[in-house]
């Protein structure tokens, strides 16, 4: 009985101290994130979209670029298939994410590799890769990533609302735009730790400038495959 309880416990206190850890880890990004809900909410409310529809993205879709580009071509009068179509090619980082996070959701019971995905977002698999790398514990590595993955969740619904909420009542000299920009250079911090990280930062912010003006958007994708390419090149060759 002693040793159940004592199993119970420590379980209790993995899940406590990772849930904890990736609240916290995350929390930072939130002075970029909240507005960027806000940017959000105030283009959803000033659109044919509306508040109710504009709100109701962050629950289904819950990826900010995405987001905002949905809202803005349904503004547009734009073909649904062509929305959807664009959606995806501005998410289509998250395959890579998942590639990577694969080897230790594997780990995770089939609920959670079923559930939690749905969680994941540039920060959560930034802090969440990070942070793997140095803990072996399959339970505080799936808390972990609810910590952070659910805090931003809840702080970008009650950031879409309050932008949905406030409307107009916003000024633009509040310039609350900065905060597209800053929530992906934020991500960075994590990254640029290391020789092979950095050389991906470099080399993927370079590629997506230069191909900036590539069809259907696809600058950012470009990038990120030239940054992931090089960043791997380069571990394997440290390795020898």
């Amino acid at each position: 009985m002693a040793a159940s309880q004592g199993k119970e416990a420590s379980i209790a206190s993995t899940v406590r101290v990772g849930l904890g850890d990736g609240a916290r880890a995350v929390s930072p990004l939130l002075l970029a994130i909240v507005p960027f809900g806000l940017v959000l909410g105030v283009t959803a409310a000033a659109t044919v979209v509306g508040g109710v529809l504009g709100i109701a993205t962050s629950s289904i879709i819950f990826a900010g670029a995405a987001q905002l580009v949905t809202v803005q071509l349904l503004d547009a009068g734009t073909s649904i298939f062509v929305v959807i179509l664009t959606a995806l090619v501005v998410n289509v980082r998250h395959l890579m994410y998942s590639a990577a996070l694969a080897p230790h959701f594997n780990e995770f019971p089939r609920r959670a590799r079923w559930m939690l995905p749905y969680l994941l977002t540039d920060q959560a698999f930034a802090l969440s890769i990070a942070r793997y790398e140095t803990t072996d514990d399959p339970l505080y590595k799936r808390w972990y990533f609810v910590g952070a993955g659910l805090t931003l969740w809840i702080f970008w619904q009650i950031a879409t609302v309050a932008g949905v909420l406030l409307g107009a009542q916003i000024p633009d000299s509040l310039g609350l735009s900065f905060a597209i920009p800053l929530v992906f250079l934020a991500l960075l911090i994590p990254v640029v730790q290391t020789r092979p990280g950095l050389l991906a930062a470099v080399v993927g912010g370079l590629v997506a400038v230069a191909a900036a003006d590539a069809p259907y958007g696809l600058g950012l994708v470009i990038g990120s495959l030239a940054g992931i390419s090089s960043g791997v090149a380069a571990e394997q060759v440290g390795r020898r």
